[in-house]
């Protein structure tokens, strides 16, 4: 099996299933990122303790880029600190953008998430694949 296989399963299985899907009753933060163009909206909840994110859930709808998007940035961001998480988002971002092409140094840095590197290649799906990562990214601006 070849790793863009492997990247297709790993992202169908989060857009149709994700065990972060759920409103989180005890969430310290919450915010909606909506992209009114494809008509994704999620909104992301975080419990944070001091400066570490413990717990990262979304509702929402949206395309299965946005939705396999969504559950990766909330299992990669559990248990990381503010500033962790934002240098993945830039990661993240730049690999979206094209900008990081090693696999390797991504998958380190991104787990599971690097399953979505190909997004570069698919303009009209970039804006699906960032809206989660950019939703967090404001959410931790908040507190800079």
């Amino acid at each position: 099996m070849d790793m863009k296989q492997i990247y297709t399963q790993i992202v169908m299985q989060h857009a149709r299933e994700s065990d972060y899907r759920y409103e989180m009753d005890d969430a310290t933060q919450t915010e909606r990122g909506h992209n009114p163009s494809c008509g994704d909206d999620i909104t992301l909840h975080i419990k944070r303790s001091g400066d570490t994110i413990e717990k990262v859930s979304f509702t929402g709808h949206g395309c299965a880029i946005s939705q396999a998007s969504t559950s990766l940035l909330c299992e990669q961001m559990e248990g990381k600190s503010v500033a962790e998480a934002r240098d993945e988002i830039g990661t993240f971002l730049a690999m979206i953008k094209g900008e990081k092409t090693d696999e390797a140094e991504l998958e380190e840095a991104l787990g599971d998430a690097v399953a979505l590197k190909d997004v570069s290649h698919m303009p009209q799906r970039v804006k699906c694949a960032v809206l989660a990562w950019r939703t967090l990214d404001d959410m931790l601006k908040e507190d800079a």
